[in-house]
Protein backbone atom coordinates (compact mmCIF):
# COMPACT_ATOMS: atom_id res chain seq x y z
CA UNK A 1 0.00 0.00 0.00
CA UNK A 2 2.50 2.40 0.76
CA UNK A 3 4.32 1.60 -2.37
CA UNK A 4 1.10 2.33 -3.95
CA UNK A 5 0.98 5.46 -2.76
CA UNK A 6 4.56 6.43 -3.34
CA UNK A 7 3.66 5.90 -7.09
CA UNK A 8 0.59 8.11 -7.03
CA UNK A 9 2.72 10.80 -5.21
CA UNK A 10 5.49 10.76 -7.91
CA UNK A 11 2.73 10.73 -10.80
CA UNK A 12 0.79 13.73 -9.14
CA UNK A 13 3.75 15.25 -8.91
CA UNK A 14 4.91 14.67 -12.23
CA UNK A 15 1.76 15.59 -13.69
CA UNK A 16 1.80 19.11 -11.64
CA UNK A 17 5.40 19.98 -13.85
CA UNK A 18 4.10 19.23 -16.76
CA UNK A 19 0.74 21.44 -15.93
CA UNK A 20 3.09 24.30 -14.77
CA UNK A 21 5.27 24.09 -17.50
CA UNK A 22 2.26 24.17 -20.29
CA UNK A 23 2.68 26.97 -22.54
CA UNK A 24 0.11 30.00 -22.47
CA UNK A 25 -2.24 30.43 -25.54
CA UNK A 26 -0.18 32.91 -27.68
CA UNK A 27 -1.15 36.47 -27.10
CA UNK A 28 -2.33 38.34 -29.82
CA UNK A 29 -0.99 42.16 -30.80
CA UNK A 30 -3.96 44.50 -29.94
CA UNK A 31 -4.71 47.87 -32.05
CA UNK A 32 -3.68 49.75 -28.76
CA UNK A 33 -0.12 47.63 -28.74
CA UNK A 34 0.04 48.52 -32.45
CA UNK A 35 -0.30 51.88 -32.73
CA UNK A 36 1.95 53.27 -29.35
CA UNK A 37 5.16 54.94 -30.14
CA UNK A 38 8.46 53.35 -29.96
CA UNK A 39 9.78 56.63 -27.02
CA UNK A 40 8.08 57.15 -24.90
CA UNK A 41 8.29 60.63 -22.41
CA UNK A 42 9.65 60.49 -18.33
CA UNK A 43 7.53 63.06 -16.54
CA UNK A 44 7.24 63.52 -12.97
CA UNK A 45 9.80 62.31 -11.42
CA UNK A 46 10.51 61.36 -7.65
CA UNK A 47 11.26 64.83 -5.75
CA UNK A 48 12.90 66.26 -2.78
CA UNK A 49 10.48 65.25 0.20
CA UNK A 50 7.83 62.57 -1.56
CA UNK A 51 7.88 59.85 -4.39
CA UNK A 52 5.67 59.68 -6.99
CA UNK A 53 3.75 57.10 -8.66
CA UNK A 54 1.09 56.72 -11.84
CA UNK A 55 -0.29 59.54 -13.46
CA UNK A 56 -3.81 60.09 -14.98
CA UNK A 57 -4.36 62.74 -17.71
CA UNK A 58 -7.17 65.42 -19.05
CA UNK A 59 -7.55 68.45 -21.31
CA UNK A 60 -8.86 71.24 -20.42
CA UNK A 61 -11.37 73.44 -22.51
CA UNK A 62 -7.62 75.68 -23.63
CA UNK A 63 -5.75 72.24 -24.51
CA UNK A 64 -3.25 72.22 -21.37
CA UNK A 65 -3.16 68.66 -19.74
CA UNK A 66 -3.70 68.22 -16.02
CA UNK A 67 -2.33 65.44 -14.53
CA UNK A 68 -3.18 63.94 -10.98
CA UNK A 69 -0.70 61.86 -9.18
CA UNK A 70 0.00 59.62 -6.07
CA UNK A 71 2.78 61.54 -3.38
CA UNK A 72 4.01 59.06 -1.38
CA UNK A 73 5.90 60.89 1.48
CA UNK A 74 9.71 60.22 2.18
CA UNK A 75 9.72 57.62 5.07
CA UNK A 76 5.90 57.19 4.37
CA UNK A 77 3.66 54.69 2.71
CA UNK A 78 0.99 54.47 0.08
CA UNK A 79 -1.29 52.99 2.76
CA UNK A 80 -0.72 54.79 5.49
CA UNK A 81 -0.35 58.61 4.41
CA UNK A 82 -0.56 59.10 0.93
CA UNK A 83 -1.95 62.12 -1.10
CA UNK A 84 -2.63 63.12 -4.42
CA UNK A 85 -0.71 66.09 -6.81
CA UNK A 86 -1.64 67.61 -9.70
CA UNK A 87 0.35 69.37 -12.20
CA UNK A 88 0.23 71.13 -15.80
CA UNK A 89 1.56 71.47 -19.09
CA UNK A 90 1.21 72.45 -22.41
CA UNK A 91 1.09 69.15 -23.97
CA UNK A 92 1.28 65.72 -22.59
CA UNK A 93 5.05 64.93 -22.91
CA UNK A 94 5.31 67.95 -20.95
CA UNK A 95 7.21 69.85 -19.10
CA UNK A 96 4.83 69.59 -16.14
CA UNK A 97 4.68 72.68 -13.24
CA UNK A 98 3.60 70.75 -10.31
CA UNK A 99 0.88 72.30 -8.48
CA UNK A 100 1.36 70.52 -5.25
CA UNK A 101 -1.10 68.36 -3.19
CA UNK A 102 -4.59 68.88 -3.92
CA UNK A 103 -6.08 65.78 -1.64
CA UNK A 104 -4.95 64.55 1.84
CA UNK A 105 -6.48 62.37 4.35
CA UNK A 106 -9.29 64.22 5.78
CA UNK A 107 -8.38 62.49 9.67
CA UNK A 108 -10.41 61.18 12.19
CA UNK A 109 -14.35 60.43 11.57
CA UNK A 110 -13.94 59.99 8.00
CA UNK A 111 -13.56 56.94 5.98
CA UNK A 112 -10.74 58.03 3.88
CA UNK A 113 -8.86 59.61 7.11
CA UNK A 114 -5.18 58.17 6.47
CA UNK A 115 -4.38 58.13 2.84
CA UNK A 116 -5.75 58.87 -0.43
CA UNK A 117 -4.37 56.82 -3.65
CA UNK A 118 -4.29 56.02 -7.56
CA UNK A 119 -6.14 58.71 -8.73
CA UNK A 120 -8.14 58.31 -12.29
CA UNK A 121 -9.16 61.99 -13.73
CA UNK A 122 -12.18 62.20 -16.21
CA UNK A 123 -14.04 64.69 -17.75
CA UNK A 124 -18.12 64.14 -17.74
CA UNK A 125 -21.09 66.60 -17.98
CA UNK A 126 -19.03 69.30 -17.52
CA UNK A 127 -17.15 68.41 -14.71
CA UNK A 128 -13.66 67.29 -13.05
CA UNK A 129 -14.48 63.62 -11.73
CA UNK A 130 -11.69 62.20 -9.61
CA UNK A 131 -11.45 58.81 -8.69
CA UNK A 132 -9.19 57.58 -5.91
CA UNK A 133 -9.18 54.97 -3.13
CA UNK A 134 -8.85 55.74 0.42
CA UNK A 135 -8.70 54.09 3.54
CA UNK A 136 -8.55 54.47 7.55
CA UNK A 137 -6.09 52.78 9.65
CA UNK A 138 -7.01 54.09 12.87
CA UNK A 139 -8.15 50.54 13.88
CA UNK A 140 -5.03 48.78 12.70
CA UNK A 141 -2.99 47.68 16.20
CA UNK A 142 0.27 47.73 14.17
CA UNK A 143 1.80 48.39 10.66
CA UNK A 144 3.09 44.91 10.49
CA UNK A 145 -0.68 43.93 10.44
CA UNK A 146 -0.45 45.24 6.41
CA UNK A 147 -4.06 42.96 5.76
CA UNK A 148 -6.17 44.38 8.35
CA UNK A 149 -5.11 48.34 6.66
CA UNK A 150 -5.14 46.77 3.42
CA UNK A 151 -8.68 46.01 4.06
CA UNK A 152 -10.22 49.16 4.97
CA UNK A 153 -9.45 50.97 1.10
CA UNK A 154 -12.64 52.64 -0.59
CA UNK A 155 -13.68 54.15 -4.10
CA UNK A 156 -13.75 57.59 -2.92
CA UNK A 157 -14.90 60.17 -5.59
CA UNK A 158 -13.92 64.22 -5.99
CA UNK A 159 -15.85 66.25 -8.63
CA UNK A 160 -14.31 70.00 -9.61
CA UNK A 161 -16.21 72.91 -11.60
CA UNK A 162 -12.33 73.62 -12.39
CA UNK A 163 -9.20 71.11 -13.32
CA UNK A 164 -7.63 73.25 -9.84
CA UNK A 165 -10.24 72.66 -7.67
CA UNK A 166 -11.97 73.16 -5.51
CA UNK A 167 -12.73 69.64 -4.92
CA UNK A 168 -16.31 68.45 -3.93
CA UNK A 169 -15.73 65.05 -1.56
CA UNK A 170 -18.40 62.75 0.19
CA UNK A 171 -19.00 61.79 3.46
CA UNK A 172 -19.11 57.79 2.34
CA UNK A 173 -17.44 55.78 -0.15
CA UNK A 174 -18.82 56.15 -3.89
CA UNK A 175 -18.31 52.47 -4.14
CA UNK A 176 -18.25 50.34 -0.98
CA UNK A 177 -17.54 46.45 0.60
CA UNK A 178 -20.32 44.02 -0.17
CA UNK A 179 -21.99 43.69 3.73
CA UNK A 180 -22.19 40.21 3.18
CA UNK A 181 -18.99 38.36 4.65
CA UNK A 182 -19.48 35.82 2.23
CA UNK A 183 -19.40 37.83 -0.90
CA UNK A 184 -16.10 38.59 -3.46
CA UNK A 185 -16.11 42.16 -3.07
CA UNK A 186 -16.03 42.14 1.18
CA UNK A 187 -12.62 43.06 2.22
CA UNK A 188 -11.59 45.90 0.08
CA UNK A 189 -12.77 47.74 -3.25
CA UNK A 190 -9.83 49.84 -5.03
CA UNK A 191 -8.06 51.38 -8.58
CA UNK A 192 -11.45 52.68 -9.75
CA UNK A 193 -12.21 53.35 -13.37
CA UNK A 194 -15.25 55.56 -15.11
CA UNK A 195 -17.30 55.57 -18.27
CA UNK A 196 -20.33 57.41 -19.29
CA UNK A 197 -22.30 54.58 -20.66
CA UNK A 198 -24.05 55.38 -23.93
CA UNK A 199 -27.70 55.07 -22.44
CA UNK A 200 -26.71 57.75 -20.19
CA UNK A 201 -25.59 55.57 -16.50
CA UNK A 202 -22.75 56.00 -15.06
CA UNK A 203 -20.55 53.14 -14.63
CA UNK A 204 -17.51 52.91 -12.14
CA UNK A 205 -15.39 49.46 -12.62
CA UNK A 206 -13.35 48.28 -9.60
CA UNK A 207 -10.91 45.48 -8.37
CA UNK A 208 -11.81 43.34 -5.22
CA UNK A 209 -9.56 41.01 -3.30
CA UNK A 210 -11.31 37.93 -2.95
CA UNK A 211 -9.76 36.39 0.07
CA UNK A 212 -13.31 34.44 0.68
CA UNK A 213 -13.00 31.90 -2.00
CA UNK A 214 -10.04 31.41 -4.44
CA UNK A 215 -8.19 34.43 -3.03
CA UNK A 216 -7.81 36.48 -6.26
CA UNK A 217 -7.84 39.90 -7.51
CA UNK A 218 -11.14 40.56 -9.63
CA UNK A 219 -13.17 43.46 -11.57
CA UNK A 220 -16.66 44.16 -10.98
CA UNK A 221 -18.85 47.09 -12.26
CA UNK A 222 -21.57 49.62 -10.80
CA UNK A 223 -24.04 51.94 -12.39
CA UNK A 224 -25.87 54.88 -11.48
CA UNK A 225 -28.40 57.04 -13.01
CA UNK A 226 -26.58 60.16 -11.76
CA UNK A 227 -23.29 61.22 -11.33
CA UNK A 228 -22.90 61.33 -7.69
CA UNK A 229 -25.25 57.67 -7.47
CA UNK A 230 -26.20 55.83 -5.77
CA UNK A 231 -24.40 53.29 -7.36
CA UNK A 232 -25.57 49.58 -7.71
CA UNK A 233 -23.19 46.74 -7.80
CA UNK A 234 -24.15 44.65 -11.11
CA UNK A 235 -25.53 41.05 -9.97
CA UNK A 236 -23.57 39.45 -12.36
CA UNK A 237 -20.11 40.73 -10.55
CA UNK A 238 -17.26 39.85 -11.29
CA UNK A 239 -17.03 40.66 -15.11
CA UNK A 240 -13.54 40.36 -15.26
CA UNK A 241 -11.92 36.95 -13.72
CA UNK A 242 -9.78 34.08 -15.01
CA UNK A 243 -8.63 33.49 -19.05
CA UNK A 244 -9.13 30.42 -20.35
CA UNK A 245 -5.80 28.83 -20.43
CA UNK A 246 -4.22 30.93 -18.09
CA UNK A 247 -4.01 31.18 -14.37
CA UNK A 248 -2.43 34.40 -13.26
CA UNK A 249 -5.14 37.22 -12.10
CA UNK A 250 -5.19 40.99 -13.15
CA UNK A 251 -5.77 44.63 -11.70
CA UNK A 252 -5.86 48.57 -12.19
CA UNK A 253 -8.50 48.44 -15.08
CA UNK A 254 -8.84 51.72 -17.14
CA UNK A 255 -12.23 52.11 -19.68
CA UNK A 256 -13.11 54.24 -22.33
CA UNK A 257 -16.26 54.34 -24.97
CA UNK A 258 -15.11 54.68 -28.59
CA UNK A 259 -16.05 53.32 -31.99
CA UNK A 260 -19.37 52.15 -30.24
CA UNK A 261 -17.08 49.78 -28.25
CA UNK A 262 -15.73 49.32 -24.91
CA UNK A 263 -11.94 49.14 -24.17
CA UNK A 264 -10.31 48.06 -21.16
CA UNK A 265 -6.60 47.87 -20.37
CA UNK A 266 -5.40 46.27 -17.47
CA UNK A 267 -2.41 44.98 -15.48
CA UNK A 268 -1.41 41.42 -16.25
CA UNK A 269 -0.51 39.47 -12.65
CA UNK A 270 1.28 36.26 -14.16
CA UNK A 271 -0.90 35.47 -17.07
CA UNK A 272 1.73 35.78 -19.59
CA UNK A 273 3.45 37.64 -17.10
CA UNK A 274 3.79 40.34 -14.54
CA UNK A 275 5.09 43.38 -16.78
CA UNK A 276 3.19 44.08 -19.34
CA UNK A 277 -0.84 44.90 -19.81
CA UNK A 278 -3.48 43.20 -21.84
CA UNK A 279 -6.63 44.67 -23.82
CA UNK A 280 -9.91 43.14 -23.76
CA UNK A 281 -13.34 44.64 -25.94
CA UNK A 282 -16.90 44.06 -25.13
CA UNK A 283 -20.02 45.61 -26.96
CA UNK A 284 -21.92 46.01 -23.54
CA UNK A 285 -19.23 46.54 -21.03
CA UNK A 286 -20.18 43.13 -19.13
CA UNK A 287 -18.91 40.44 -21.49
CA UNK A 288 -15.51 40.67 -22.48
CA UNK A 289 -13.19 39.16 -25.53
CA UNK A 290 -10.41 36.89 -24.48
CA UNK A 291 -7.22 39.05 -23.89
CA UNK A 292 -5.05 40.61 -26.79
CA UNK A 293 -1.30 42.95 -25.64
CA UNK A 294 -2.38 46.31 -24.63
CA UNK A 295 1.23 47.40 -24.39
CA UNK A 296 4.55 45.31 -23.32
CA UNK A 297 7.42 45.81 -20.84
CA UNK A 298 8.02 49.37 -20.02
CA UNK A 299 11.76 48.82 -21.09
CA UNK A 300 10.14 48.62 -24.71
CA UNK A 301 9.09 52.87 -24.37
CA UNK A 302 11.30 53.89 -21.64
CA UNK A 303 14.68 54.19 -20.54
CA UNK A 304 14.98 51.70 -17.58
CA UNK A 305 15.47 47.98 -16.72
CA UNK A 306 13.18 45.53 -18.37
CA UNK A 307 13.30 43.79 -14.77
CA UNK A 308 11.22 46.51 -13.43
CA UNK A 309 7.45 48.24 -13.63
CA UNK A 310 5.45 49.70 -15.82
CA UNK A 311 1.95 49.77 -14.67
CA UNK A 312 -1.29 51.90 -13.57
CA UNK A 313 -2.08 52.55 -17.48
CA UNK A 314 -4.48 55.54 -18.15
CA UNK A 315 -5.71 57.03 -21.29
CA UNK A 316 -6.00 60.85 -22.26
CA UNK A 317 -8.75 60.61 -24.32
CA UNK A 318 -8.76 64.01 -27.04
CA UNK A 319 -12.12 64.78 -28.89
CA UNK A 320 -13.12 61.19 -27.50
CA UNK A 321 -10.54 59.29 -29.32
CA UNK A 322 -7.53 57.14 -27.46
CA UNK A 323 -4.62 60.06 -27.60
CA UNK A 324 -1.67 59.19 -25.47
CA UNK A 325 -1.26 56.30 -22.29
CA UNK A 326 0.51 57.33 -19.28
CA UNK A 327 1.75 55.29 -16.63
CA UNK A 328 3.71 55.06 -13.46
CA UNK A 329 7.18 53.84 -14.23
CA UNK A 330 9.67 51.91 -11.58
CA UNK A 331 13.37 52.78 -12.01
CA UNK A 332 16.52 52.05 -9.91
CA UNK A 333 16.91 55.94 -9.50
CA UNK A 334 13.50 56.76 -8.33
CA UNK A 335 9.92 56.45 -9.73
CA UNK A 336 8.27 58.90 -11.88
CA UNK A 337 5.34 59.28 -14.60
CA UNK A 338 5.67 57.91 -18.43
CA UNK A 339 3.89 59.04 -21.36
CA UNK A 340 3.28 57.43 -24.65
CA UNK A 341 2.06 58.65 -28.17
CA UNK A 342 -0.87 56.81 -29.61
CA UNK A 343 -1.03 56.37 -33.49
CA UNK A 344 -3.96 55.93 -34.74
CA UNK A 345 -4.34 54.95 -38.00
CA UNK A 346 -7.04 56.60 -40.40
Amino acid sequence: MNQLKSIVCILCFIASLLLASAEAPKLEESWLSKSLSSEGNLILQDQDGYRVWGCSAVYDDEGKVHVYFAIIPDKGHWLRNGEIGHAVADKPEGPYKVQGSILQGRGPGYWDASSIHNPSIYRVVGKYVLLYIGNDISKAETWRDRAQEAGSQRVGMAIADNPYGPWKRFDRPIIDVSNNPDDWDEYCVVNPAFVKHPNGQYWIYYRAWDRNHDDRRKTGVAFADSLEGPYLKYEGNPVIDKFEGVNGQTEDPTLFYWNGKFHCVIRDMGNWDWLSSLYLSSEDGLNWSYPKRAKHQGATYYPMRDDKRCERDQILLKDGKPDYLFNAVQRPEGNCGGVVKINLSE
